[in-house]
């Protein structure tokens, strides 16, 4: 099995639907698009990259995509809100323009409605993100506490093993020169 295989689980097994699958490999390109080879390869196979640095990678470009997905939100509330203040200052002329700005309106409550439907899949992704984060430094964390515990022990183990080797070795020669 390649090196990105044990470090990564598919796609498809995360719980999320085939858009958020989807906007998952396009943002997982997205965020290691200046990072590894690795992670790029596993995005591509349609797997999640199991590192802290790729998952980290992974978490800010969201937390950074969500934060446009709000301004953009907000920026069109702002225009919802102009558009309908307009409607209301210009009641005069509404029965010319009734139709144009109906429509711009109901444009715009349709983008916001697909934002924030963005939004949720992002979040959601990002919390499995953030979970597989978690597992990722907590299992690295183990895995070098048993790396460093592992040489403290060899090494007690190693050097007590020299002692016995000198010792036994000692006491053959002495036993041979015995026998001669």
């Amino acid at each position: 099995m390649p090196p990105t295989e044990a470090n990564t689980v598919p796609d498809t097994q995360l719980g999320l639907t085939e858009e958020e699958i989807a906007l998952l490999r396009y943002h997982q390109t997205q965020a290691n698009s200046n990072s590894s080879r690795a992670a790029s390869r596993a995005s591509s196979q349609g797997r999640l990259l199991l590192d802290s640095s790729s998952l980290v990678a992974l978490s800010r470009h969201l937390d950074r995509l969500m934060q446009q997905i709000q301004q953009r939100i907000e920026y069109l509330s702002e225009q919802s809100s102009i558009v309908t203040l307009q409607q209301y200052d210009h009641a005069g002329n509404l029965i010319d323009n009734a139709d144009a700005e109906i429509a711009r309106f109901q444009n715009i409550n349709t983008q916001i409605e697909e934002l924030e439907v963005d939004f949720d899949r992002i979040r959601h992704i990002k919390e499995i993100v953030r979970d597989y984060r978690h597992r990722v430094e907590s299992l690295e964390r183990e895995l070098e506490n048993s790396q460093t515990s592992r040489r403290e022990h060899d090494g007690h183990r190693h050097h007590s093993h020299r002692q016995g080797h000198s010792h036994r070795h000692e006491a053959g020669s002495s036993g041979r020169r015995h026998r001669h």
